[in-house]
């Protein structure tokens, strides 16, 4: 069956290449390579064809239920018609001429390797049947760790604050390198990541650990080396968010942030990472729905700020690559203006890709108004064309935008991807306490444990829960351990439940799930403690939960900076002596009682060395 799908992709691929060749554009080979002069004049006369309805499509990347292009299921059928009023991606495609198509796991787009990559091909049919034949954009968020909407089989990395704690430029290229090659064998061309924001608020509750850290300067090397290893791949890399999206306490999905940073401010905390990006050739930047009055003071959200994205994007910081918004659905970007407005006033700003509106009708019509009444000129949408276009050459759409079954079987989650993803993954474990050097355990005096903790649901929708995962990984490591998960907001009963299991355990590991001052996970870390057994804390999201664990009697503690299996099992070798914790904290961790005071600085992390 493979080498019939491969066979079949191979001859459409060719009539791909008679299709470009038939509008005037010719690829130039392999995705490294810029556009020329010769490239974009070709690319001109491919926009020359273009109605102007195939151009205002060209701008918007969009969202469709499905796993077929073609015959997706009823009931993604039924969400189609809903949302968007076409039935299946074929059909959006043919009625709206978007450039790009973006990738959920819960729209069913991202069910297994094979399934992906036919759904891309059929995507691209799709594409190349059109009045003027073009290639798309396909896109998705996988940052890696707490955000992936591609799961196992494929190989699932460290995220940005794990690799932001091992410290490697070289490991965080390799995980870029991998993540980029397995995207591209699906048809996945440009990713939404990394991230570049500083986290430097412990509270910000929509970026923390997706990000690689709180020093400027660290968080652009790990940006830039990123970005290599995505790019190298052939795929389009995004940083995002501009102008920064690390110090806030308000989620631009639920509102509109406020960033109260000064100019200067701006410049030493908030800028480097995207510098670096922009210095490592980025092929694409995310806006930020936030609000800056320092750099804009009309406090227009970012995404739709002309100062902002003109002013300082292209002109200071010489960026002239594709500007993506964030997802136009979010509430960031929508409390200010209209559905109908923010299209227009993003492309005004010197937007060039519109992610995801939540009504596609209306911010297609909107923009096509736009154009037509003067509000937008011709010549500015064409610009933002040239520049998609531009990357969709460099990354050799136009020449075949097809991949195979037999690229995705050597290349998705092979073994030299998923070794490689625990090497990685190992250098990342922080240690922050260990009293009585109780760790690493011993199979002979902790052999018998217990698992408890917050079980999240895994961000790709394959892996397992948590407590789980790491119950099975002790297991293959010699000890027998058993799985009760107690949730982020345990009960006394549960509780109770817990501290019964525990009593004739050697040990007990508690995976913490953002505890704060008024969390019953406190309480359950304080009961387990009281049974006199051992309790090892496991942080398997942000790394600041020790710091509201102060006084509950824990014996040792470590950050995994994400629940995710390769990270879990990380842990678990950790804690079991089979590798030394090498990661150092990449934030620093402040007192839960006085905030102003640091508990853990940057650079913090404790080793085994320490105690041979």
């Amino acid at each position: 069956m493979h080498h019939r799908t491969s066979r079949r992709t191979l001859l459409t691929a060719t009539a791909v290449t008679a299709a470009a060749a038939a509008t005037g554009v010719v690829a130039v080979p392999g995705a490294a390579r810029a556009a020329g002069t010769s490239t974009d004049s070709r690319l001109k006369r491919l926009i020359a064809r273009m109605s102007l309805e195939e151009k205002v499509g060209q701008l918007f990347v969009m969202r469709v239920y499905g796993h077929s292009a073609t015959a997706p299921d009823q009931a993604d059928i039924d969400a189609n018609l809903d949302e968007i009023g076409v039935r299946t991606a074929a059909e959006l495609i043919a009625r709206y001429h978007v450039g790009g198509i973006i990738y959920f796991a819960w729209a069913h787009n991202t069910r297994d390797p094979q399934q992906i990559a036919g759904l891309s091909n059929g995507i691209q049919r799709a594409g190349l049947a059109g009045p003027t034949p073009v290639p798309l954009l396909i896109s998705t968020d996988q940052e890696h760790g707490i955000v992936c909407r591609v799961g196992e089989p494929a190989t699932l990395l460290p995220g940005a604050m794990a690799l932001g704690a091992g410290g490697s430029r070289s490991a965080a290229r390799a995980a870029g390198r991998i993540a980029g090659a397995e995207l591209a064998a699906v048809g996945i061309r440009q990713n939404y990541a990394p991230v570049a924001d500083v986290n430097v608020n412990p509270a910000n509750p929509v970026i923390g650990v997706r990000s690689f850290g709180s020093d400027p300067d660290a968080v652009a090397g790990m940006v830039a080396a990123q970005v290599k290893g995505y790019q190298g791949a052939g795929i389009a890399a995004t940083a995002k968010h501009f102008p920064g999206h690390g110090d806030t306490s308000t989620d631009s999905h639920t509102g509109l942030p406020y960033i109260h940073h000064t100019r200067e401010q701006w410049a030493e905390l908030d800028a480097p990472p995207f510098r670096a990006a922009v210095a490592a050739g980025i092929d694409s930047i995310m806006t930020a729905h936030i609000v800056v009055p320092a750099l804009d003071p009309s406090e227009d959200p970012a995404t739709l700020s002309h100062p902002i994205l003109t002013g300082i994007l292209r002109e200071e910081l010489g960026y002239d690559g594709v500007v993506v918004t964030d997802a136009l659905g979010m509430e960031g970007v929508r409390t200010k203006y209209g559905d109908e407005r923010v299209p227009v006033l993003a492309l005004l700003a010197g937007v060039d890709q519109l992610l995801n509106p939540p009504d596609l009708s209306v911010a297609w019509n909107a923009v096509l108004q736009a154009v037509k009444s003067g509000e937008i000129s011709v010549a500015r949408i064409e610009e933002s064309i040239l520049r998609i276009l531009r990357l969709k050459t460099k990354l050799g759409l136009f020449r075949d935008p097809y991949v195979t079954a037999r690229g995705v079987d050597r290349t998705v989650g092979v073994r030299a991807h998923l070794a490689a993803a625990d090497r990685i993954a190992e250098h990342t474990t922080t240690l922050l306490a260990n009293n009585g050097a109780l760790l690493p355990l011993s199979r002979r005096s902790h052999r018998n444990l217990l698992v408890v903790g917050a079980d999240p649901a895994s961000p790709s929708g394959t892996t397992g829960p948590p407590t789980t995962t790491l119950a099975e990984a002790f297991g293959e490591l010699g000890f027998t351990a058993t799985a009760l998960s107690t949730g982020t907001a345990p009960s006394p009963a549960k509780i109770a439940e817990a501290v019964a299991a525990a009593r004739d355990k050697d040990a007990v590991v508690v995976g913490t799930y953002n505890v704060s001052a008024t969390s019953s996970q406190r309480t359950l870390v304080g009961a387990l403690a009281a049974t006199g057994v051992p309790v090892v804390t496991v942080a398997i999201r942000n790394p600041y939960d020790i710091a509201h664990l102060a006084g509950t009697g824990y014996t040792a503690s470590l950050a995994a900076y994400s629940w995710t299996d390769v990270e879990l099992r990380a842990a678990a070798r950790v804690i079991a002596g089979r590798a030394d914790p090498e990661g150092r904290l990449p934030v620093p961790v402040q007192r839960a009682d006085t905030p102003t005071q640091t508990l853990y600085p940057v650079g913090y992390g404790l080793s085994y060395r320490t105690y041979a």
